[in-house]
Order: structure tokens, then C-alpha cells, then sequence
């Protein structure tokens, strides 16, 4: 069975289907708190070679306080907040969240002979501005677990419509990798090169996403989300010898309820 990650792409999509599954509760006026229960799924178009889409089931067990939020395996925690009469409500958290990437030699023919790339826990901060309908977000994580020594900052800018009980959020992002974390996941050392695999150095990565979202609470007294996103990946990463797109959609399905 293939358990190939798109990194990116694949932290993204379950980053949404966790978190994003409750995000129009923390939007509203009067944000409920307490514990919550869910399901999620995400299906990613990947990236690397030999591997056509990858399917992400995902059960939700999480927490919303004052300040605490922990949903699944991502942590974040509200560091400072005020309000700005130019920029609006701004926070400041400090965050956890894993990275769900890497392969073996055996996920993928590309791979056959290869180290394997291990998945990790990145740790950073964030700083948000919401301003009626609009907010914008940006954050810096590490790989605190040192497994790529790489880092990941991440812009993204999105507007939420409103017509009763749907929740409309278009989308946009930029996100920039160090060439420690794309060359962990997507290059080629020297005792890995074959006939048919070149030895690869990737260099750091600038990638994008536009990106739709649907939010409801209407079904089964919980708040469900739908989204879909399209990502345009650096050459860095699309001129590595293990992939073989430069572009992907992935799409994702969540339900969230209190307790």
C-alpha cells in the first residue's frame, strides 16, 4: 500500500480538515468552547512520481478555551491579542503542528534504494489581522524535531461571505520552504543516484495556492466545511528527478460538533 506525502500540500490539507473544520465558530461574534468530536477527509493529487492521489482520513477529538485551542495533533495557543482601530483585531500565537511527510523505499518504484523521510512536529509562531470580512495571516515554523533542519513561512489572505447559514472563504497563499526542508523531501544524495535517478540538490521554494471553502452548520447540529485548492509548486521542487507534476489540487470534507 503507497504512503506517499506530498509535504506541503498534504500539511495543508490536514491543517484544514482539523482546524478549518471549526474555523467559522471561531469567526462568529460569540465562539463556543469546550471539547469537540469529528471527521474528516482529504484527497491530495500528488506530486511525486508512481503515486496518481492520496486519500486522508482523519478523526477529530479537540479543544477550544479562552486562549488553548488543540485540534487532533495541532496546538495553538493565543500569545497576545488587542485591537488596532486601522489593522483590526490582531493576535499573536504560538503554534504545533505536524508535518505529514516523507516516504520509504517501498512506497514508489522512485524511491527503491533510497533513505527514508521522516515525518516531524514543527513549532513556530503566527500572527493574525481580521478586519471585518477580510483576514490575513502569517506564520513561521521550524522542524523542531531536526529530522530536515528546514523552516516554512506561510502568507495567506482570505474574505468571508456570508448568506444565511453559509459561510462562503475564498482564498490566497504564498508559502516559502528553506532549501534544508525541500532538499530533505525532495532531493537526491550521492549514495542514492542510479541509471535512472540523477543526484538532485533543490534549492529553496516559494509555492502558491488559491483556494474555496464552504462552511454550514445546518447538518447534524455540527459545523461542516468543504473546500478545494489548487497549488503551484516551485521548480525546485518540480525539476527534482522524483516528481513529475508542477501543480495539484487537493479537495477536503470535515464535520465538527461539541460535546
Amino acid at each position: 500500500m503507497l504512503t506517499i506525502r506530498t509535504p506541503f500540500a498534504l500539511t495543508l490539507i490536514a491543517s484544514l480538515l482539523l482546524s478549518g473544520a471549526v474555523s467559522a465558530q471561531q469567526n462568529a461574534p460569540t465562539a463556543p468552547q469546550g471539547f469537540l468530536y469529528g471527521v474528516g477527509v482529504g484527497i491530495n493529487q500528488e506530486i511525486y512520481q508512481g503515486y496518481k492521489r492520496r486519500v486522508i482520513p482523519l478523526p477529530l477529538i479537540g479543544y477550544r478555551g479562552e486562549k488553548l485551542s488543540v485540534y487532533g495533533p495541532f496546538v495553538t495557543y493565543e500569545l497576545a491579542k488587542w485591537t488596532d482601530t486601522v489593522l483590526g483585531d490582531i493576535r499573536i500565537n504560538a503554534k504545533l503542528a505536524p508535518r505529514f511527510a516523507g516516504f520509504d523505499d517501498s512506497d514508489s518504484d522512485v524511491f527503491a534504494g533510497m533513505a527514508k523521510r521522516k515525518n516531524s512536529l514543527d513549532a513556530g509562531v503566527s500572527i493574525q489581522f481580521q478586519r471585518d470580512q477580510w483576514t490575513l495571516e502569517a506564520e513561521t515554523l521550524a522542524d523542531a524535531l531536526n529530522n530536515s533542519n528546514g523552516q516554512e513561512s506561510k502568507l495567506k489572505l482570505s474574505y468571508t461571505l456570508r448568506s444565511g447559514p453559509l459561510q462562503i472563504s475564498p482564498e490566497a497563499g504564498i508559502s516559502y520552504a528553506t532549501s534544508n526542508l525541500v532538499d530533505y523531501y525532495y532531493g537526491v544524495r550521492q549514495n542514492e543516484v542510479t541509471a535512472n535517478r540523477a543526484f538532485y540538490e533543490a534549492g529553496s521554494a516559494f509555492n502558491y495556492h488559491l483556494g474555496l471553502a464552504f462552511s454550514t452548520p445546518i447538518f447534524f447540529g455540527g459545523m461542516t466545511r468543504l473546500g478545494v485548492e489548487h497549488h503551484w509548486y516551485d521548480k525546485s521542487i518540480s525539476d527534482s528527478p522524483l516528481t513529475d507534476r508542477d501543480t495539484g489540487v487537493s479537495a477536503f470534507l470535515a464535520w465538527s460538533r461539541f460535546f
